[in-house]
């Protein structure tokens, strides 16, 4: 048997996924990775370093962030790279975990348009990764969508095209 104790304050954990030799796990309120077979030892000034270890789960290390993946996990997609795409609807944000930490790519122009269409009343959010386009494709259903005579709208997000992301009905 195989358990490890996290913050329950994060929120239930929605989503597994292996990337670099190690475990990320996305809760509701939080993303973090496990070490996967090390743990991570710290020095009295506060460096740490990396050891074997024999529990299957090691360290949790939360990433700076201040986002979840919500209770959406059918939002999270990955890339040729590594790179973990996924939607926060409780803080109206869509998200690229890369090397450099989680970034809310609805910054790139379309905060507003994220921010009042995933939400509460959002019934489904949906991604997927066009390898060949190179671009995060993520579909909102819910209750109140801007788009006209509809209630679901796909949007997609293109790091090849300088970050721009469009929006389609």
């Amino acid at each position: 048997k195989i358990t490890k104790d996290m913050n329950p304050s994060y929120g239930s954990i929605q989503k597994l996924h292996t990337r670099d030799n190690n475990i990320v796990v996305l809760h509701e309120d939080k993303c973090m990775k496990v070490l996967a077979d090390k743990d991570a030892l710290f020095n009295a000034d506060g460096s740490q370093n990396v050891a074997i270890s024999s529990k299957f789960l090691g360290t949790d290390q939360p990433f700076s962030t201040k986002y979840g993946i919500s209770t959406n996990p059918e939002s999270c997609a990955t890339d040729l790279h590594g790179r973990l795409y996924f939607s926060d609807r409780t803080r109206g944000a869509v998200l690229r975990l890369s090397n450099d930490g989680v970034t809310n790519i609805a910054d790139y122009g379309m905060r507003n348009w994220f921010g009042d269409n995933l939400g509460p009343l959002t019934q489904k959010v949906l991604g997927s990764y066009d390898d060949k386009k190179r671009e995060y494709n993520i579909t909102i259903k819910g209750l109140f969508p801007v788009a006209a005579n509809t209630n679901t709208s796909t949007s997609t997000y293109g790091s090849g095209n300088c970050g721009c992301v469009n929006g389609e009905t």
